[in-house]
C-alpha cells in the first residue's frame, strides 16, 4: 500500500534533537515588523503563527526577536524577548501554536551594524567601524545609507553574549520548545564571521576559527543558561544587504565553522537550496540540519531529504503563499506562487491582509 510518506519524504515524522515533529516541514523565520512599538507580540501575531500550525507545519521558527533593550533591535515594530511584557506577549503566540498541534522555536537576533530602527535610542554597533554594504531596507521601513557602527569593546561583546543567554531563558519561560541563535544573513554574529566587516585584531578577528568564536561563545552561554533545552544555530553565506558574498575559504571555512558549532541541537543553513553545504554541515557537526532556500520545487525538496543533504526543510516565501503547504503536499495539490506584492509597501501583517483583500475583490 502506498503511504503519504512514500509520496513525499517530508511528510514523515522526525525527531529534531529531543523535539518530536509530526513532519519534516518547517516555517522559516521571516521578519514581519508587526509587534507593538515596545516589541511586545500582538494577538494578530498569535493568529499569524497559528495559521501555519493549522496548515500542518511540524515546526515553526519565529521571526528574529531582539534579545536586549540596548543595541540589538534591528527594525521598528520588531518583537523582542527582553522584558516581562515580551514574555507575556509571546506566551499567547506559543499557546496558539501548541493548541493547533505544532512545535515552535524562538529565533534570537542581534542586528548589530544593520540596525535601522531602535526604539531605545542606541547607536548601531558591530565588530569594526565598517559601514554595511547597500542601503537600508524599505520593506522594513528603512531608507538611505546605513550608519557606520561603533566598533564593539570587550564589554559590549560580553553584554551581547549575556543578552542572548537572558533572552533564551525568557523564551523558555514563555513556553517555546527551543531557541535558535541567528548567526546568519548579515546580522551581528554573521558580521563577526564575515571577513570584510570584521577587521579586529583580537581573539574575535583574523582567521575563520577566530571569527566564528563569538557565535560559539553565544551558543555555550545559551546552553549554560537553559540547560537541557533545544538550541539551534542559523548560518548563511549571503546577507540581506549582500546577496553575492561567499565564505572566502569556501569548503575549508565551512568545515571550521560547522565543527565549531557541534554543540548545537541543529544547524539551520539558509540560502543553500539543498546543495552539498548542508551535507557538509551534517558531517562536520554531527547534528541534524534544516535546509532553507530554493525548496519550492517539491521534487528538489524530496531529493534533499532522500540524498541526506538535510533532515528538515524550511519554507519562507512558499509558506507565505501557502500557509497550508503540508496539507497541499499531502493531497497532491499544486502550490500557489509567491507574490512579492504580499510584502509591499512593507513586510507587515497589514500589507498581507490588504493583498488578500485585493485578491478577493479582483
Amino acid at each position: 500500500m502506498t503511504t503519504v510518506e512514500t509520496r513525499h519524504p517530508a511528510l514523515a515524522p522526525y525527531t529534531l534533537g529531543s523535539l518530536p515533529l509530526h513532519n519534516r516541514l518547517a516555517v522559516a523565520p521571516m521578519t514581519r515588523v508587526s509587534a507593538q512599538p515596545d516589541g511586545t507580540p500582538t494577538d494578530r501575531m498569535a493568529e499569524y503563527y497559528r495559521e501555519y500550525a493549522r496548515g500542518g507545519f511540524g515546526l515553526i521558527i519565529t521571526e528574529g526577536a531582539y534579545p536586549d533593550i540596548t543595541h540589538s533591535q534591528g527594525y521598528a515594530n520588531q518583537p523582542g524577548l527582553a522584558t516581562d511584557r515580551h514574555i507575556t506577549g509571546w506566551r499567547k503566540v506559543v499557546d496558539a501554536v501548541h493548541d493547533a498541534g505544532s512545535t515552535i522555536i524562538a529565533q534570537l537576533m542581534h542586528a548589530g551594524a544593520i540596525s535601522q530602527g531602535n526604539a531605545y535610542g542606541y547607536e548601531s554597533i558591530g565588530p569594526s567601524a565598517v559601514p554595511p554594504r547597500g542601503q537600508k531596507m524599505a520593506s522594513y521601513g528603512g531608507a538611505g545609507d546605513w550608519s557606520t557602527p561603533r566598533a564593539m569593546t570587550a564589554r559590549d561583546i560580553d553584554a551581547a553574549v549575556a543578552g542572548f543567554a537572558a533572552a533564551a531563558v525568557n523564551a523558555k519561560a514563555a513556553g517555546f520548545d527551543g531557541v535558535e541563535i541567528h548567526g546568519a544573513n548579515g546580522y551581528l554574529l554573521d558580521q563577526f564571521l564575515t571577513d570584510y566587516t570584521n577587521q579586529r585584531t583580537d581573539e574575535y578577528g583574523g582567521p575563520v576559527h577566530n571569527r566564528i568564536w563569538l557565535t560559539a561563545t553565544v551558543l555555550a552561554a545559551v546552553r549554560d543558561a537553559v540547560g537541557d533545552y533545544p538550541v539551534g544555530v542559523r548560518l548563511s553565506q549571503t546577507k540581506v544587504n549582500d546577496f553575492t558574498y561567499r565564505w572566502s575559504g569556501a569548503e575549508d571555512d565551512a568545515r571550521v565553522i560547522f565543527e565549531a558549532l557541534s554543540e548545537a541541537t541543529y544547524l539551520h543553513i539558509a540560502g543553500d537550496g539543498g546543495s552539498t553545504v548542508t551535507r557538509l554541515a551534517r558531517e562536520m557537526s554531527g547534528r541534524p540540519v534544516i535546509a532553507n532556500g530554493g525548496l519550492a520545487d517539491l521534487r528538489l525538496a524530496a531529493d534533499v531529504l532522500n540524498d541526506e543533504h538535510a533532515d528538515v526543510l524550511a519554507f519562507g516565501q512558499a509558506a507565505l503563499a501557502n500557509p497550508d503547504l503540508p496539507q497541499l503536499l499531502r493531497s497532491g495539490a499544486e502550490l500557489a506562487a509567491y507574490d512579492p506584492e504580499m510584502l509591499r509597501p512593507t513586510a507587515t501583517l497589514d500589507s498581507a491582509s490588504e493583498w488578500r483583500a485585493r485578491r478577493k475583490s479582483g
